[in-house]
């Protein structure tokens, strides 16, 4: 008789979500949540004090959305997305932070990436590095 309450194995194929994956899954979902409340108010509340600041916020929440769920979906396609959504964000984390140092005007107030993400403890700078060190161990088989 099988057991009912065995836990489902993951998907063929799929390592990026179990072990240290499932840790950095978390912190993308913690990052999608926290992006998405930060842009969502300042949109809602002082939008015109820096429209590109908030709207970059708002990307920056969609971003760690879609690795959020590309890194837990098994597939060589999930795969590609989570390494298009991963450099997206390595990529938006070096801009943004290098033109919110030299150029300061441009970035009245503070987005997710600003200072190379010293709001978050320097996280967002981090993560995207652990991201791809990740998805290169765990890159599907040929």
């Amino acid at each position: 008789m099988k057991d009912q309450h065995a836990q489902p194995a993951a998907a063929p194929g799929n390592t990026r979500n179990t072990g240290p994956g499932r840790l950095l899954i978390a912190v993308y979902a913690i990052f999608a949540i926290s992006a998405t409340a930060r842009a969502g108010y300042q949109i809602l509340t002082k939008f015109s004090e820096a429209p590109a600041a908030y709207l970059l916020s708002a990307f920056a929440a969609l971003v760690y959305a879609v690795a959020t769920v590309s890194l837990a979906k098994a597939g060589k396609t999930w795969f590609k997305v989570s390494v298009a959504a991963v450099l997206v964000e390595l990529v938006g984390v070096l801009v943004v932070g290098a033109l919110s140092i030299f150029d300061s005007v441009a970035f009245p107030h503070e987005t997710v990436w600003s200072l190379f993400g010293r709001g978050y403890g320097f996280i967002p700078l981090v993560l995207p590095v652990l991201g791809l060190v990740w998805l290169y161990r765990r890159r599907p088989s040929r």
